[in-house]
């Protein structure tokens, strides 16, 4: 009986071993441990294993946010003689790095954010402190242009009462053509 338990034990373990992957949204600390949960079993059942193996076991269960760092350990390292604690080392490496990284994106996000949600607040705070004064300079800018519309309007009015007036300046004699020279 006791038989019959270690192989069906040995055979469960197998095929775990055979199908491990990481999961979704697990940690490198995590997969190590459920990793070597099911190793140590194994291998406590008269299982062997190579290092190389088992290296490249991990490398291929981890999802695929996790290629690039697997590309570099698999052509700088020898799987060989890498112990698979050192490779977890490596790993969890990657992983802090990886995640500190992103803690300073949604850092320099959150400041961003905070920078438009008060720059924001200031615009509604002057809009509400200076509504009269944006009154008063509306006002002035309307008279300022008003009182430019009107120059203009005396200005080209001027000058077509002296050319319908038939009068001539005193400049209009020393005028050149263009063409003729005269």
């Amino acid at each position: 009986m006791k038989a019959l338990l270690t192989s069906n034990g040995l055979e469960r373990l197998i095929q775990e071993y055979e199908l491990f992957k990481m999961q979704q949204g697990e940690s490198i600390v995590d997969v190590q441990k459920r990793f070597t949960h099911i190793v140590n079993h194994l291998i406590g059942l008269r299982k062997q294993f190579d290092k190389q193996k088992l290296n490249i076991k991990i490398l291929k269960c981890l999802d695929r946010s996790w290629q690039p760092k697997v590309t570099a350990i698999s052509e700088s390292r020898d799987l060989t003689t890498l112990t698979t604690t050192t490779l977890f080392g490596k790993l969890r490496e990657h992983e802090l790095e990886m995640t500190r990284l992103k803690e300073m994106e949604s850092a320099e996000k959150k400041t961003r954010s905070l920078t438009l949600k008060s720059k924001a607040a200031e615009v509604e705070t002057s809009e509400d402190n200076s509504e009269e004064d944006s009154d008063t300079e509306n006002l002035s800018l309307l008279t300022k242009k008003f009182h430019k519309f009107i120059k203009l309007k005396s200005r080209t009015k001027n000058q077509q009462s002296k050319r319908y007036n038939g009068k001539l300046d005193s400049n209009s004699n020393k005028l050149t053509c263009f063409g003729y020279g005269k």
